[in-house]
């Protein structure tokens, strides 16, 4: 039998080369003894794989050949019953504010980082160049790069912060949008079964109407599967923005530019005290260049990162421009 890793890297590059394709019989993967060593393999390295959930015995020191059998035999004849997260309250990072972060028990976590490897070779693929929140390889680090790279020029900035993004994810929503991309029913019946677990505070169960618990591994890719909707329309936003027009430079610009260009051409020919004078000039004008308006005419871009559930969006237009940009995104997430 070939690897299942095999299998899912060949999804992955089959995802990349046909973005359009749909994808039938996944579950069957779920049902493979490999993938879960590389699961606890996965957990095991994380810091937070001794956490316990509701239930204190079940453990990643249970893991055995024998637990793998019962959570195959489970999934196979559908039985799989994912147990309540236990609800944490945790401080923010330089705030007052608590955040809740839900912690599923280890059987579950189990069978959530092997599902979380099945939908993210399908996903990661496809996933907008623009997101970098929770993604193999892509950080705050890189979005900051990305900004620093492409938001040259941009006159407006419009930030994003989707308010508790988490906690109020459409259930029906996402399970529509995964729908589209992965047409196997069992498949999306256990996304459903991990939605509708609910979770355990102070030993009081609730239910889950919405949203994605904090602290499940495999909400962060479902969150990502659910805003790649918000990319999409971004990136279109972006695209029927965008006006290029024909570059009239100022004549501040052209006198500093002419001169720029004399002094590289005597350079040339330049030494000794001549020389340093020359590329004294030539520093001191780009400096000025720097300063003046460049063109009086100028392209009609838009720029837009996100990281998790941040965004910002660079605009070379006007102030008219981003409100309209931003009335546009606010009806998208009002679907969404």
């Amino acid at each position: 039998m070939k690897p299942t890793m095999e299998i899912l890297e060949k999804i992955s590059e089959n995802s990349r080369n046909h973005p359009e394709e749909i994808f039938t019989r996944l579950y069957r993967y779920l049902l493979r003894p490999d993938l879960y060593y590389i699961a606890y393999k996965n957990l095991y390295a994380n810091k937070g794989a001794g956490t316990k959930g509701v239930d204190n015995n079940d453990t990643a020191d249970g893991f055995s050949q024998e637990k793998i059998d019962r959570i195959i035999q489970c999934l196979s004849d559908e039985s799989y019953s994912p147990k309540p997260a236990r609800r944490v309250q945790i401080p923010k990072t330089n705030s007052t504010k608590k955040r809740p972060l839900g912690i599923p028990s280890f059987t579950d976590k189990l069978v959530q980082e092997v599902l979380r490897m099945i939908l993210e070779a399908i996903y990661e693929p496809v996933f907008s160049k623009n997101s970098h929140g929770f993604r193999p390889g892509r950080s705050c680090h890189t979005a900051l790069k990305s900004l620093k790279k492409e938001f040259t020029g941009v006159s407006w900035f419009v930030e994003g912060d989707i308010k508790g993004c988490f906690d109020n994810i459409d259930h029906h929503v996402l399970v529509d949008v995964i729908h589209a991309k992965i047409k196997d029913a069992r498949l999306l019946k256990l996304i459903w079964k991990f939605l509708k677990a609910g979770y355990m505070e102070d030993w009081k169960y609730h239910p889950t109407y919405s949203g994605c618990p904090q602290g499940g591994i495999i909400s962060p890719l479902l969150a990502n599967i659910y805003l790649n909707e918000l990319d999409k329309f971004a990136e279109k936003i972006a695209s029927d923005f965008y006006q290029p027009r024909e570059r009239v430079y100022t004549k501040e610009y052209n006198k500093i530019a002419g001169q720029i260009k004399k002094a590289k051409k005597l350079l040339k020919t330049a030494v000794g005290e001549e020389k340093c004078k020359l590329l004294k000039l030539q520093k001191q004008l780009k400096k000025e260049l720097r300063k003046v308006p460049c063109a009086s005419k100028t392209d009609k871009v838009m720029k837009y990162v996100r990281y998790a559930d941040d965004f910002i969006i660079g605009v070379k237009g006007g102030r008219t421009d981003c409100e309209s940009i931003k009335s546009s995104l606010r009806n998208s997430l009002a679907v969404l």
